[in-house]
């Protein structure tokens, strides 16, 4: 947005801007951030940055050395919508407070030197990425974890499970339901909250980034789907952290919550987000050959091979929470198996059939949840890529595809030679530990920055084991 500290002194001016919000990332993927009065936002903090305490930010440093400083990143300012006071955002980037070189643990930093490696492989110069938003809107909540007794309660006006009070627009929940599983692109008034999702597309858009639709998706229980168009790897983190932050911000100006969980509900369809991604090099989609299966070209098949060679260690990134295997089940379209297809939905990587075009095609994968830490996923699932393209791993010739049959139907002889993700977050973790030296090619990654990812994701695999499960309860009570 800004090329220089004169615009912006010049834009606070004209807009009348009173508030500098500047935000950053943790290693976990949450969002942070520190306030400024506009007066105060000086040409020494853009050039220099301003300091904060790294060691009390989930995963960042140690206490030891915990001084670093963000910088704001002049492009990617925007007037932020949520704020009573006019608020001119940035998204940051963590430096050393001496050096103001980039901090090797700044999740933002792993995306850029990821670009960076990319580039100088010769491979291609660009890699552009299409997320999809999944997630639900209640309109209650409630939970309790406590020595001795744990609940959760979530309602949603769709499903009839809880009625919204004293919102007259939206007073036809009590009446109106969508059907189980048939809430895929429902239609108003059954698709309750359209007008809040419009709501999202536009701040969205106003933010410089470009939606290709959105939609009512497949659970009656208001969930919902908002998709972009690609954007490269050193944008594609910030658009994300900026769409959640506004999908979530929308929801509660009207009394809404919104929620990424992989699987709040049980029963009920997950919600994912699925990357489509393809290369380019000199502005040409190295992707695309014509006439070879799905048009893809034999580098499309290589860098598959490769996401799909290490698809096992790049999950403890792609689904770094411990809920987000209990979507990774069968019976909801869960894209387990580490294979390819053309329109499979059941296999990690699908071949989408829509995109037929040399400037369109690409390939899309499935199994990650919007509770990853988008600079990092993004990253792995580019040095997997990479990786097989340099080893010319085929996946044709190491039976992972393609499958165009339904994977969840496949004989059991079959089923077994596939290699699945694994079913657990500290089964993920102890994949990642076998396998992640295509990750520390080019010093993308780094052992402290992924030693401390896994410390911190085995700390919060252990809170959840620990803790007695209101369903047990249900079993063994009375055994």
């Amino acid at each position: 947005m800004f090329r220089d500290y004169s615009e912006i002194r010049d834009f606070i001016k004209k807009e009348g801007i009173t508030t500098v919000d500047l935000k950053y990332t943790d290693l976990n993927g949450k969002m942070r951030h520190l306030t400024l009065p506009a007066a105060e936002f000086t040409e020494k903090i853009v050039r220099e940055g301003e300091g904060f305490d790294a060691s009390s930010t989930s995963g960042l440093k140690s206490v030891e050395s915990g001084d670093m400083v963000i910088i704001p990143d002049m492009d990617t300012g925007f007037l932020d919508p949520f704020w009573e006071t006019p608020t001119l955002s940035f998204l940051c980037r963590i430096a050393d407070a001496e050096t103001k070189e980039f901090f090797h643990m700044d999740p933002r930093g792993v995306s850029y030197r990821a670009q960076e490696y990319m580039e100088k492989s010769g491979i291609a110069d660009e890699s552009l990425w299409g997320p999809e938003f999944e997630f639900y809107l209640l309109t209650s909540l409630y939970y309790k974890n406590a020595e001795n007794g744990a609940a959760y309660f979530m309602g949603t006006g769709e499903n009839n499970w809880d009625v919204m009070e004293n919102q007259p627009d939206y007073a036809m929940a009590g009446s109106i339901k969508i059907t189980d599983k048939d809430g895929y692109h429902a239609h108003p008034p059954v698709d309750l909250y359209f007008k809040v999702r419009e709501e999202m597309v536009q701040l969205i858009r106003q933010c410089g980034y470009r939606i290709r639709y959105h939609h009512h998706e497949v659970a009656a229980a208001s969930q919902h789907e908002i998709e972009v168009q690609p954007i490269g790897l050193g944008k594609v983190g910030d658009m994300g952290q900026v769409i959640k932050y506004i999908i979530k911000m929308v929801a509660r100006r009207h009394g809404l919550h919104a929620t990424f969980m992989p699987k709040p509900l049980y029963n009920r369809a997950g919600s994912g987000m699925h990357f489509h991604q393809f290369l380019k090099k000199k502005g040409r989609n190295i992707f695309f050959e014509k006439g070879s299966y799905a048009d893809l070209s034999e580098t499309a098949l290589y860098y598959i091979g490769g996401i799909l060679k290490h698809g096992r260690a790049i999950t403890a990134f792609l689904n770094p929470s411990t809920n987000s295997y209990k979507r990774l089940v069968p019976g909801f379209e869960a894209p387990t198996a580490l294979v390819f297809s053309k329109g499979n939905r059941s296999a990690a990587i699908r071949i989408p059939k829509n995109f037929t075009s040399e400037e369109d095609k690409r390939m899309e994968y499935r199994p990650g949840d919007a509770t990853c830490n988008i600079y990092l996923a993004t990253s792995a699932m580019l040095m997997a890529g990479l990786d097989g393209i340099k080893k010319r791993i085929d996946p044709r010739q190491a039976d992972m595809g393609p499958y165009e049959e339904n994977l969840e139907h496949m004989p059991k002889n079959k089923l077994k030679k596939i290699i699945h993700v694994p079913g657990s977050l500290p089964e993920a973790l102890e994949a990642l530990k076998k396998d992640m030296d295509f990750l520390l090619q080019g010093d993308v990654f780094n052992r402290e920055i992924i030693d401390s990812y896994i410390r911190l994701k085995e700390k919060e695999s252990l809170e959840i084991r620990n803790r007695p499960h209101p369903k047990e309860v249900d079993l063994y009570f009375n055994c």
